[in-house]
């Protein structure tokens, strides 16, 4: 037998009263001497016997009607074990989720987190199981489901401190999910513990379709919410800075710009650097639940500052500043932004890296020269070049007659416009030039014989020329087909309306690529590369011979991306993100198999060729051998601190069929609803009660005093 309320057997001691009572009024009868014993009555032993007899019973009855009503208050049950074993007849599976994102570094939200598992798995019972997660952007430490609750608190206390990633909550509770469906019990729940970030919602880049998704049935969410709701955080959301820039786009005097601390916008590098990318643009914003309104932004080139601008925001969260870049000198910078004006710093600094390169200088040969500028051949072709403020080409222009081999090395890039036979001495120098990395783009037009095309150029040309076509003058071909994926024909994902009348037939050699077509299926661009260096051959005339095509708004575009492009092979990405995997393939190109790079903390990490990718764990830069700065800054996601309730996330995961949880004592308290019901023994103790009442009042009664 067990006892719902044991407390109340403390009552048992009151069934010493009556006993108490009757030894305190117990009297021994007093002797009194008669003179004579005609008034007395004679009564006979028996009777005196049968009188103490009633008062022991009437005495025992007192104290069994006492002992009986504190039983029944005490809820007597009939169970094989104990209360305890009754209220742990239903173990669990728990698993833990512990937030590591950037954000619980804020204070000691972390810390508080730590706290809370450990008292989760104090309130664990002996044959419950427990599991932890400790995640951010992903999964980063697991201990799967074990009732050794020792191991997981020593698991616990020793997790490292959060990193800088941000906060998604999605992947480490389909993780929990999973593993609580291989449990040992059927009651399951998952309780996580976090600041409960409002960015964590979201799916990101993963491309996970987290709407609509639910825990399994029967398994319970309970939220735990660490940290104190009010903070104040100024952060460094955006920032666009130009990666590459000409020397006569860079050297402006900082002394003809302001900074600006209201909104702006900005875009990113080209192969022509407008105004607007001579700069850096910063958009500051407030992300606590407090406004921080006042701070100051610097700008940081080779660790020498550069510029300050303070900002207010006012009522406003957020502000654009505009600080303006002045390099003196061609080469590689290293830029750091440092925001000042709140107590937490991790996202205060934003890190970028730029490269000054000199102009690209061209070497234009025209091979018919006019007086008329209209018709000569290399005007049109010049004017893209130079006719725009800070081009990033340097150009010369000389004769089919006066080009000399001596004049290759001072360039970086030869266009033959429409040029008739070269000599031997002009096609070694080609070849030579082409082979040690130099750049050559073929415009061959009605001056050229194809005979002498193929036989001079044969090992530098893309295509062996055929026949001129000349079409009738109401007729022209357009432009049907562009490789959009080349990287000198990406930014120009446009329609194509130039009109051609004339054009060289080719065949492409083996190794040559088309790039373009006209509609009736002839190459109009081919490329091809010969040793370190490049050709390009356009089978039409690039001036007014042949097309309107230099009268059109994508001539001046399509001659700076494709001298760009054969020049100056396609940037490799310097900017990465917190969690980004950094593609290292570029750096192998010289055949070693492995690359070790230094951390923004020091750490040198070793890449090998098989697998060229870096993972992004920490801000800074990233610096490899050969001095190749990657910037990695935090996501803007991950350092803003608003928050949601608890209550959010649980209603939309919560799988509908999951019976509500129900707290521990209202749980205990139906239990033993369900096992006292059909017993109801305080029932038939009252009912005994009574009938003792009446029996003891009756023999009360009839009992001598």
């Amino acid at each position: 037998m067990s006892f719902l309320s044991p407390l109340f057997l403390f009552g048992l001691l009151a069934a010493a009263i009556p006993i108490a009572i009757h030894l305190i009024r117990r009297e021994n009868p007093p002797k009194i001497m008669f003179g004579s014993l005609r008034f007395l009555k004679q009564t006979t032993k028996k009777l005196i016997l049968f009188q103490q007899i009633q008062q022991w019973l009437l005495l025992l009855l007192r104290a069994a009607l006492i002992c009986l009503l504190v039983f029944a208050f005490a809820r007597p049950l009939f169970y094989q074990g104990s209360i305890a074993q009754l209220l742990d007849t239903e173990p669990q599976s728990t698993m833990l989720l512990i937030d590591s994102s950037l954000s619980m570094q804020y204070a000691d939200r972390f810390e508080q987190a730590r706290q809370q598992a450990l008292q989760s798995l104090d309130s664990l019972s002996a044959g419950d199981e427990a599991g932890v997660i400790s995640f951010a952007d992903g999964t980063l430490a697991v201990r799967d489901l074990t009732t050794d609750l020792a191991e997981l608190r020593t698991f616990i206390d020793n997790l490292p401190a959060p990193g800088y990633e941000r906060a998604r909550f999605f992947p480490a509770l389909r993780l929990a999910n999973d593993m609580l469906a291989q449990s040992r019990h059927e009651q399951r729940s998952v309780v996580m513990l976090s600041d409960f970030q409002a960015s964590g919602m979201g799916s990101g880049e993963s491309g996970d379709n987290d709407s609509g998704w639910n825990l399994a049935p029967g398994v319970s969410f309970i939220g735990v919410k660490v940290g104190d709701e009010r903070s104040s955080n100024l952060s460094l959301v955006d920032v666009r800075s130009p990666q590459q820039l000409m020397v006569n786009a860079a050297t402006v005097s900082a002394d003809s710009q302001e900074v600006d601390a209201s909104a702006g916008s900005g875009s990113g590098s080209g192969s022509v650097v407008p105004d607007n990318e001579r700069q850096v643009l910063a958009r500051v914003r407030s992300t606590g639940s407090v406004l921080q309104e006042r701070g100051e932004v610097s700008l940081l080139l080779n660790d020498e500052v550069q510029e300050r601008a303070n900002f207010d925001l006012g009522e406003r969260s957020e502000a654009v500043l505009d600080l303006p870049l002045s390099l003196d000198d061609s080469g590689a910078y290293t830029g750091e932004l440092v925001l000042a004006g709140d107590s937490f710093d991790l996202d205060n600094h934003w890190y970028f890296s730029l490269n000054v390169v000199p102009t690209m200088r061209v070497l234009v040969v025209n091979g018919d020269p006019a007086a008329d500028w209209y018709d000569d051949e290399a005007h049109w072709f010049v004017l893209a070049l130079e006719g725009m403020e800070n081009s990033p080409f340097s150009v010369s222009q000389v004769t089919l007659s006066d080009f000399d081999s001596s004049d290759l090395a001072q360039h970086d890039a030869v266009v033959l416009l429409n040029t008739g036979s070269v000599t031997g001495d002009q096609q070694r120098a080609l070849q030579d030039f082409v082979v040690d990395g130099g750049s050559l783009l073929l415009a061959p037009g009605n001056r050229v014989a194809a005979d002498s095309f193929n036989q001079q150029l044969a090992a530098l040309a893309p295509a062996r020329l055929t026949n001129a076509q000349v079409l009738p003058a109401n007729d022209y071909l357009l432009i049907a087909d562009v490789d959009r994926r080349h990287p000198a024909l990406r930014p120009l994902d446009v329609d194509w309306s130039a009109r051609f009348q004339g054009y060289w037939g080719s065949e492409p050699n083996a190794d040559g690529q088309v790039l373009m077509r006209f509609d009736s299926g002839d190459p109009l661009l081919l490329e091809r590369a010969v040793g370190e260096g490049r050709t390009m051959l356009i089978t039409s005339s690039l001036d007014l011979g042949w097309s309107n095509f230099p009268l059109q708004g994508l001539y001046l575009p399509f001659v700076h991306e494709t001298l760009t492009y054969m020049i100056r092979p396609p940037l490799q990405q310097r900017a990465w993100q917190i969690g980004d995997m950094v593609d290292l393939t570029p750096a192998f190109d010289t055949g070693d198999s492995q690359l070790e790079l230094s951390e923004p903390d020091g750490t040198v990490v070793t890449v090998n060729a098989d697998s060229p990718f870096y993972r992004a764990r920490m801000p800074g830069f990233l610096r490899t051998e050969s001095g190749v700065n990657f910037a990695i800054n935090i996501q803007a996601e991950a350092a803003a601190l608003a928050t949601i309730d608890t209550s959010v996330l649980h209603d939309r995961i919560l799988n509908p069929e999951t019976t509500p949880a129900v707290a521990t004592g209202v749980r205990t308290a139906q239990l033993i609803a369900e096992l006292e019901q059909p017993q109801r023994l305080w029932w038939w103790i009252l009912l005994t009660v009574l009938l003792l009442l009446l029996l003891e009042a009756w023999i009360a009664n009839r009992t001598y005093r």
